[in-house]
């Protein structure tokens, strides 16, 4: 009988670069055959999309942060070119949870936090819980565009699929010292077929991939209202 591919709630909790060194070896050690695992490499994601949501149907804080830590083992499969978005997101979701960690109870909810600062008038601080929660959106934004992409256009190199990707979702938003970056950082992505060798485990990958689209990018869009509500959404780089 095969295992689910699956991460020890336990491990939620360590510093994003142990989750990542954790789900990336135990996914290694499935596709060598070492281990016998069921599942792809955003099964542990897809599973912790489920408790998102609370019984009233409000996005609660950990569950979603840990959702964003499960997909970074697939950005490091992209190697060099995702290097500012992983950056990127590492670091808000590091802001984020700090902020929770102060007080779980309180930060419960993931737009407590937001409300609080628009309170105080500090929400459009660089520093901010809520800056660091539009970038955080507007970067899984691309991710879902770029999953959707590689699952359209299977003609597409993996560099024209990110280029478009970042055309449709963080470019608008970027000033030119970033776009510039991250432009020639697309000219670093990996051969599309051995990256999707590497992520694609025992289950359906591209299943597995469109699913995580279909149900992750509700939640985003939830984020952007919230955001709009406030005067943010439109926000661009300083």
């Amino acid at each position: 009988m095969c295992a689910v591919l699956s991460v020890d709630r336990k491990l939620m909790d360590a510093p994003l670069t142990t989750l990542m060194g954790y789900v990336s070896s135990l996914f290694s050690k499935a596709k060598e055959g070492s281990i016998d695992m069921e599942g792809t490499i955003f099964t542990p994601s897809l599973e912790e999309i489920k408790r998102v949501k609370s019984d009233k149907g409000d996005i609660l804080t950990k569950p979603f942060l840990d959702v964003c830590k499960m997909i970074l083992p697939v950005i490091d499969k992209f190697g060099a070119a995702m290097t500012l978005v992983k950056s990127d997101i590492g670091g808000n979701i590091a802001r984020l949870e700090a902020n929770y960690d102060s007080n779980p109870v309180q930060y419960k909810y993931l737009y407590s936090m937001i409300q609080e600062e628009v309170q105080s008038k500090t929400a459009k601080g660089s520093s901010s819980c809520t800056n660091g929660l539009l970038w955080l959106t507007r970067a899984m934004d691309f991710l879902v565009e770029l999953f959707r992409n590689l699952l359209s256009h299977e003609d597409w190199t993996m560099s024209q699929a990110c280029t478009d990707s970042y055309g449709k979702t963080l470019k608008k938003w970027h000033g030119w010292i970033a776009s510039s970056s991250f432009t020639m950082a697309m000219k670093l992505a990996p051969d599309r077929k051995k990256f999707m060798d590497v992520i694609g485990g025992a289950g359906d990958v591209n299943a597995d991939m469109a699913q995580f689209c279909e149900t992750f990018s509700p939640l985003l869009k939830e984020n952007h209202k919230i955001l709009a509500r406030i005067g943010m959404d439109d926000m661009k780089a300083s």
